[in-house]
Order: structure tokens, then C-alpha cells, then sequence
């Protein structure tokens, strides 16, 4: 008879799912004794969701300072304080599905585990912060008890499969693709032929086609229904995609099949998935995903070679099994559908219902969307949730690649009484699937990678649109914004009609925070198309640009306009015009806010003012000469703009070679405008001698350099010559970040 909790739990869990957990508690104990390679404890950890997290750079959302938090490294051997820095636990989702007793149980956990916070992110999943790793394995069994793994949800493998919230209920589909998602998650998961990945790999399943669903092109694979009239007969399938992905140089994915019928689909993904980890990339891990294994092979022969695949692969019964389940995932409504009688006499229920309620093409539903700002669900907010959800829905939830959770299959009478309990937990805030609704990664409250405050900057936004939510014109309130605290794009930028990025630029000798613009990207269509970087702003410049260039649109768009047309018919000539107003930052004395990010009271970086001899401020060499190679980058995004492609080539190559001079020259080394002589000169002293490389990205910024150098001109396609301008945009963002790491030489002119 069980006596212990952690016992009970291991009866009412898979055996395999409890063998797994124990032998990484195993491994941990062998770690903390320094008997396991750090590295392979690290891949170990990812591969069950376990984080490192730091907290070194200024204020959490709830106004905490604290130290700098990460997941235990060698550094002291054996020592207790290695194991008492908390870090991020990520938790799987698939198709975003859970049930009120499973949120019951994560807000148990994130009391007593974590932050006391539940945070959904943009890939549908759950994570924790400020987990301590040794209550790790603890965590995971209770979770494991209700049908919940962390297992494969971060490292080099198969990441949480991703599907429209409205599946089953969404008036456009093709059909339900909820069990098909969910097929996917259970054949794959620790599946031997996806262990040897070089990176991750990201699948999405959406249901229509010209809708955002689940932004199938931006996916590693990508899953679109299709249904097909076959001797008589209507089946089901999908229009397979690959190669597709965000990250610092995004990618449309391809069409690797038209139609690939449901029987087919699982051995077709798993000859692909065969594929990609037999001649993916493993060492690079910057040219590690399946995006550049398309790109390099071509779509034609990846396609070849999965189709060759496919013939090797034994039969396997689960390809088919999961068809006879299809209806354990149709759901049914718990209470009968009742018309609303009348309009409710209810404050803000309005606003509510036009922007936080669809009708289902089932009659007399509503899907309600709980709005979440910044994704996060405090404890107390998820158990009154979740006996909203047991009360009015089939006890059914799902979250959102926009970081919020839906309820379904309320009927229309009950819409009131949902809102006035959702108001009394405060999750009825409007706005969702507005430009209030605003989409950030972590930025730098948690993430090691955050160079820039994106939740900082996107609460801000959220806060003074919500303030004129009743001003704003309609074209406005439609447009998505979408905030990223590093160019590695976990926000989502480059689908945003409006994105930004994290950066950092070198003013008046100190280091202020910035954000790159980004203008002009598609959700609809699933990710129909990308946005461009148009130039970096102050971090605290940013609402004023929002509303000069909102403003601007909603003034000179022509009737029916997207946001994307009226920036193409612009320009970039006039976009920089406007860019321009706001990248001025004035000296600390007058405006100290400057120097400080989103949320944070302290100081971005310190350092000393230098003053001219004519009074004026020091400029570096580097700051003249870095101006020069941001205005050449420009020029290729027109040339593009203008489909002169040699051309922009040839600028995004010079806007290089002006980035790697910039810093040459800020060692008071000689030199000309020769590129070979610019190229060795960068090599021997930045790359050779790794200053330029940055922590995490290591090389691949320097790559982008001596990979066009190698190759010379190219009259190269539209796709080709887009990516060499983000190429050349990226490595001038790693030049900044370069000379901001040496500190800048007090060596210049006066301005």
C-alpha cells in the first residue's frame, strides 16, 4: 500500500514516464558528485524541459530585483550553492489541450514550486520560473499523474506540437485537426529516429489556409488540411511544408508534398525527420535546423530523398492505430445551446463581446478568449478559471500561440454570466486579437539570451493603447504587435504588422537600450509573409513611433489597405524619414530616463562622458563609420524594394565590409578601403581572437562576412538576396555589441 505521495503518484503513471524521471534524478546526483560531463547533463536537462534562466538584468515583472539566477555549472565542484539558483521549467501541451484539473494542478505547482506565476508561451506550452532544479523531478511526477510531460519539451528534439485553438469549432476548416496533432506528439516522443537532431524541430497544424491558425509556413514542418475527392470518395490529408522558421534569419517554409493523406502522414514525417537528422547539420549549430538543410539541398532534391526514405522505413502499426481515436478528440457541449434573451446590462461587456468571443459553426457556441497580458495566469486566477471551465464548457481549455487561453462551447446565454466571473478574477480584460493584445518573449526578466526589456516595452504599449482603446480607429485596433527581447525572434516579430527586437546601441559613451523596427509582416495566410528591419530606436522612443506611424496609416491608407501595402507603397525612402524623428537620444543630464529600460530603475550601462575640445560631445570612429554601413544596409533593402538584386547584393556585402572596418579602425589599425585588406584585418584581430564573437552566437555572425566575401557577386534569387540583407543587418547589430563589450575607444573627432 502506497504510503508516501511520490509513491501514489508512480502507480497512475506510464512506467515508462516514471523510469524516465528516475533515471534523471540519477543523473543529477552523478552530476552533483561532478561524475557527469556538464554538457551531457546540459543536452539531459533540455531534453526534460529544465532551463537555465538568469535574472541579471534589472527588474522582474512584479518589481523584484534579484540576483542572477541560473542552472548549476562546474564551476565549484560539489558545492550547495551551485544547486540553489532557480531556473525555467518548460512544460509540453500539445495542441495547447488541457482540462481544469490539470490547470488546477499547475497553479498547485507554481505555488509551491515556482514564482506563483503560469506562463503560456508563444508555442502553446506552460513554463515556470524560478524553479529550483532539485524539486525538479518531484514536479515532474505530479505532473506525469495527470497525463502531463516536460519530456522533449526544449533541446534538440521534436518541440511541442502546435494547432489552432479552434479546431473543431473554427467556421473556415477543412476539418478537426486535433487528433492528428495529437498523433504526432504521442508517435514521436522519445522516438529514436528524432534523438540525433542538431537542433530543434517544430511542428504546426492548422485547419484553413488564409487565416493566422497555426502559421504552418514558419514552421520546421507544417501541416495545412486539405480534403481530396479520391475514387469517390472524400479523404483527408495535408499540404505538408518544410523548412520553415524564424530565429535571426527567417524562412518560408516550402511545399515538400500537395497532399499527403492521413495513413500516409505519419511515415511521411518520420522519413523526413530520418532525413534531416542524417544529413542535418550538427556541428554548426547556427546552420543546425531544417531550414538550412532545404535551402542548401533545394526543395526538389529534399523531396527526392524523402521519398526514398519512405520506402526504407518497416511498417509500423501505430501509423494507423491513432485512426480508430479520432473520436476520443470530438468534443461535445456540456449544456444545451440557449439564445441570449437580451442585451445585457453589463460595464465593458460590449467592448468585450466584439473583441474576446467567436461564434462556432456549431449554433448558439462562443469560443471566449481569456486575455492574459504578457501570458501569465497568476495561481489564484487559475483555479477560479478553471471552475469557469468546469462550469459553462466540457471541461476544455486551450492556449494560444498569442499567450492566452480559450474557453469553448459556451452557449450564447451564458456569455454574460462567463464575463462577470471573468471580471471578478480580472482576466476579462478586451482586446484580444488586437493591437492591445501584444505577443513578447521574456526578454531580459529571465532569459539568457535578452539583450532589450520585451515584456517591459510590450506592458508599456498594452497599457497606453488600452488607456485610447475607445479612440482608435478601427484600421489601428486590427493591427498586431509583437515584441522580441534579441533578434532570435521568440516574439514573433517578423509576422507582425509592427515588430520590434532587442538591441543596443553606444551613445554619448554610454550604452542605451534600443529596439530594431520592424515593418510590414503577415500572420494571416499562416504566416503569409515577413517583415524587413527598417532601423533600430531608443527602447524609450518606441510608444511615440507607435503612434506617429499608427497614426499616419490610419490617416493615408487607401480604402481596404493593409498594413503591409500601405508600408510597400511608403517606402522605405519615407519609413526612414519617420525612423528618423526618433533616433536621436539625448545627453543623460537632460534625459537620464533614456539610459534605463522598460521596467528597470537602473542605469542600462555606465560610463564616462567624454566632452570635445570645441565642447561638443566625443564621437568614436566607430560610431562615424558604423552610421555609414547602417545607411548602405538601407540602400540594399530599396535596391530590393526595386527588384535590383546585383544591386543590393553588392550593398548588403559593402554594409559588411563597413561594419568589420568600423571596429578595425577602433584599434587604431590602418587601413584602406581594400576588402581583402578589411576582411584579413577583421579576421586576425576580431575573429581570430574571438572579440567579435558573441557568448552565445559564437561565429556566425563573422560567417555571414566571409561567406559572401568567398563567394563574390551573385545575381541571386529575390529569396537569396533578402537573406544576405538580414545577414548584413545582423552583423552590424553584432558590431555594436562588440564595441559596447571593448568599451568603446575614447579615440575620434569631435562633433
Amino acid at each position: 500500500m502506497p504510503t508516501t505521495w511520490k509513491e501514489r503518484l508512480k502507480t497512475q503513471m506510464p512506467p515508462d514516464w516514471s523510469e524516465e524521471i528516475d533515471v534523471f534524478e540519477n543523473q543529477m546526483i552523478l552530476r552533483k558528485q561532478d561524475k557527469l560531463d556538464e554538457k551531457v547533463f546540459a543536452e539531459t536537462r533540455l531534453r526534460r524541459g529544465a532551463y537555465g534562466q538568469r535574472y541579471d538584468n534589472g527588474q522582474r515583472h512584479d518589481g523584484i530585483r534579484t540576483r542572477e539566477l541560473s542552472f548549476p555549472t562546474s564551476t565549484t565542484k560539489g558545492a550547495e550553492t551551485e544547486w540553489d539558483a532557480p531556473g525555467m521549467q518548460r512544460i509540453k501541451f500539445p495542441f495547447g489541450g488541457m482540462n481544469p484539473e490539470q490547470l488546477e494542478l499547475l497553479a498547485d505547482l507554481a505555488e509551491e514550486y515556482a514564482d506563483g506565476i503560469i506562463h503560456v508561451t508563444t508555442r502553446q506550452a506552460i513554463q515556470y520560473h524560478f524553479v529550483h532544479i532539485e524539486d525538479v523531478p518531484d514536479l515532474m511526477r505530479r505532473l506525469a499523474s495527470l497525463d502531463i510531460t516536460t519530456r522533449e519539451a526544449c533541446g534538440n528534439s521534436v518541440r511541442n506540437v502546435t494547432a489552432c485553438p479552434l479546431a473543431g469549432v473554427c467556421r473556415g476548416e477543412s476539418f478537426d485537426t486535433t487528433a492528428y496533432a495529437n498523433a504526432m506528439f504521442e508517435y514521436f516522443l522519445g522516438h529514436d529516429d528524432v534523438q540525433d537532431f542538431g537542433r530543434k524541430f517544430k511542428p504546426a497544424f492548422s485547419g484553413c489556409e488564409h487565416e493566422a491558425c497555426g502559421l504552418v509556413k514558419m514552421h520546421d514542418i507544417g501541416y495545412l488540411a486539405q480534403t481530396r475527392l479520391i475514387d469517390g470518395q472524400v479523404k483527408r490529408g495535408f499540404r505538408l511544408y518544410v523548412g520553415g522558421g524564424l530565429g535571426t534569419i527567417p524562412q518560408q517554409a516550402k511545399v515538400l508534398a500537395e497532399f499527403v493523406s492521413e495513413e500516409e502522414f505519419l511515415p511521411v514525417t518520420q522519413a523526413v525527420c530520418r532525413v534531416f537528422a542524417r544529413l542535418g547539420e550538427k556541428k554548426n549549430r547556427n546552420r543546425a535546423r531544417i531550414k538550412f538543410l532545404v535551402e542548401q539541398l533545394g526543395i526538389e532534391e529534399f523531396t527526392r530523398l524523402v521519398v526514398e526514405e519512405r520506402k526504407t522505413i518497416p511498417d509500423d502499426p501505430r501509423w494507423l492505430e491513432y485512426l480508430n481515436e479520432l473520436d476520443r478528440f470530438t468534443e461535445t457541449p456540456s449544456l444545451n445551446a440557449k439564445a441570449l434573451a437580451q442585451k445585457p446590462d453589463l460595464e465593458g461587456f460590449d467592448s468585450w463581446f466584439e473583441t474576446n468571443t467567436y461564434k462556432q459553426k456549431q449554433a448558439g457556441y462562443y469560443v471566449v478568449t481569456v486575455n492574459l497580458p504578457l501570458g501569465d495566469l497568476s495561481t489564484e486566477q487559475a483555479y477560479k478559471l478553471a471552475d469557469i471551465a468546469r462550469k459553462y464548457t466540457p471541461d476544455s481549455l486551450r492556449t494560444t500561440v498569442e499567450q492566452n487561453i480559450v474557453l469553448r462551447w459556451v452557449t450564447e446565454a451564458d456569455l454574460p454570466n462567463v464575463y462577470q466571473e471573468l471580471k471578478e478574477a480580472a482576466l476579462a480584460k478586451p482586446g484580444a486579437g488586437t493591437i492591445v493584445d501584444i505577443t513578447s518573449c521574456p526578454g531580459t526578466d529571465t532569459c539568457k539570451l535578452g539583450i532589450a526589456a520585451s515584456r517591459g516595452l510590450a506592458g508599456e504599449l498594452s497599457t497606453r493603447l488600452a488607456a485610447k482603446n475607445g479612440s482608435l480607429n478601427k484600421a489601428i485596433k486590427d493591427l498586431r504587435i509583437k515584441v522580441s527581447g534579441c533578434f532570435n525572434s521568440c516574439g514573433g516579430h517578423h509576422i507582425a504588422d509592427i515588430g520590434f527586437f532587442g538591441n543596443s546601441r553606444k551613445r554619448n559613451n554610454r550604452t542605451v537600450p534600443h529596439f530594431q523596427v520592424v515593418l510590414g509582416g503577415t500572420r494571416k495566410d499562416n504566416a503569409g509573409s515577413y517583415g524587413m528591419a527598417v532601423g533600430a530606436i531608443p527602447s524609450k522612443n518606441v510608444p511615440d513611433f507607435l503612434d506617429t506611424i499608427t497614426g499616419r496609416y490610419a490617416a493615408e491608407r487607401l480604402e481596404n489597405e493593409n498594413f503591409k501595402d500601405w508600408v510597400n507603397r511608403l517606402g522605405k525612402l519615407e519609413l526612414k524619414k519617420v525612423l528618423d524623428a526618433y533616433t536621436e537620444v539625448p545627453i543623460y543630464e537632460t534625459a537620464p530616463q533614456f539610459y534605463s529600460d522598460w521596467g528597470d530603475v537602473r542605469e542600462f550601462s555606465v560610463g564616462d562622458i567624454g566632452v570635445g575640445e570645441c565642447a561638443g560631445e566625443v564621437v568614436s570612429l566607430f560610431s562615424l563609420s558604423i552610421a555609414q554601413a547602417e545607411g548602405t544596409a538601407f540602400e540594399a533593402l530599396i535596391a530590393l524594394d526595386e527588384k535590383r538584386l546585383l544591386e543590393a547584393d553588392e550593398k548588403a556585402y559593402k554594409a559588411m565590409l563597413q561594419a568589420a572596418r568600423s571596429l578595425v579602425l577602433s584599434k587604431n589599425l590602418d587601413v584602406g578601403e581594400d576588402p581583402n585588406t578589411i576582411v584579413s584585418e577583421f579576421d586576425k584581430h576580431f575573429v581570430q581572437t574571438e572579440l567579435f564573437f558573441d557568448k552565445y552566437a559564437k561565429a556566425k555572425f563573422a560567417q555571414y562576412l566571409s561567406k559572401r566575401h568567398e563567394q563574390g557577386s551573385q545575381a541571386a534569387s529575390e529569396d537569396k538576396t533578402r537573406t544576405l540583407i538580414e545577414e548584413a543587418h545582423l552583423f552590424i547589430e553584432a558590431a555594436h555589441a562588440c564595441d559596447a563589450r571593448l568599451g568603446a575607444s575614447p579615440v575620434g573627432v569631435s562633433a
